[in-house]
């Protein structure tokens, strides 16, 4: 027998939200370590002037930060307005023609495995209730109560690229010079080892495989940015 109280599988809106979470707060810490190494291990091909990799891997974090932050709030603001616009529409229709919207959520219900007498009894009960919600849960999949945020996902993208490209900013600046390459490259493999491994258990994914996919695009986009700027310096530029 399944103890209620212990089945954390996630349903419905809980994992909806929880997926939107996930996906500003992986992309975010994984674009701020990925860019940013990318960046600093760039530039240290190049030269190794602590100051100028400070400034680059400082510029890029800050860039790469708001970009992450208007980005993320342009998408949401977008999503939240069409969600908002649906609500709307419904509830005109709701108002206009109640009973076409009645046989129509009936319709919906049937499509779920209901009779036709017990999807019936249900759209009329809920339509009693909350004639909006039922539609707006049922035929759009929209909790009205808990639409999207845009500055929500604005921040979380925000703070999870700052946090993400602290890391090889740090890595690169503060160990001696003739270790601070290796240091900035175990750093960051290390941490997307662990973001791929965060997201694929939030997510209910295979683990390896997300773990092996960061790792393996850092290391090729650091050993390409890295070929780039020691090709750059060597020729002076």
């Amino acid at each position: 027998m399944t103890d209620s109280t212990t089945h954390d599988e996630a349903h419905g809106n809980g994992l909806g939200t929880r997926l939107n979470w996930l996906r500003a707060a992986v992309l975010g810490a994984n674009d701020g370590v990925v860019s940013t190494a990318g960046l600093v291990v760039g530039v240290a091909g190049a030269t190794g002037d602590r100051a100028t990799l400070l400034t680059a891997g400082l510029a890029g974090l800050l860039a790469g930060s708001m970009s992450m932050a208007a980005g993320e709030y342009v998408s949401v603001s977008t999503q939240r307005d069409s969600e908002q616009a649906a609500l709307a529409m419904e509830k005109r229709e709701l108002q206009e023609t109640p009973d076409a919207e009645l046989a129509e959520l009936t319709g919906l219900l049937e499509d779920k495995g209901l009779s036709h007498e017990v999807a019936r009894e249900a759209a009329l009960q809920l339509t009693e209730r909350d004639a909006l919600r039922a539609h707006a849960e049922v035929e759009l999949g929209i909790d009205p109560d808990d639409l999207t945020n845009p500055w929500h996902a604005a921040g979380a993208s925000f703070l999870a690229f700052t946090a993400g490209a602290l890391l090889p900013l740090l890595a690169i600046v503060l160990p001696p010079p003739s270790v601070r390459l290796i240091v900035t490259v175990l750093a960051v493999l290390a941490a997307l080892a662990c973001t791929g491994w965060w997201s694929a258990r939030l997510g209910d994914a295979a683990v390896g495989r997300a773990v092996l996919r960061n790792i393996g695009g850092g290391a090729v986009a650091m050993g390409v940015t890295y070929v780039a700027g020691a090709l750059l310096g060597a020729a002076g530029v």
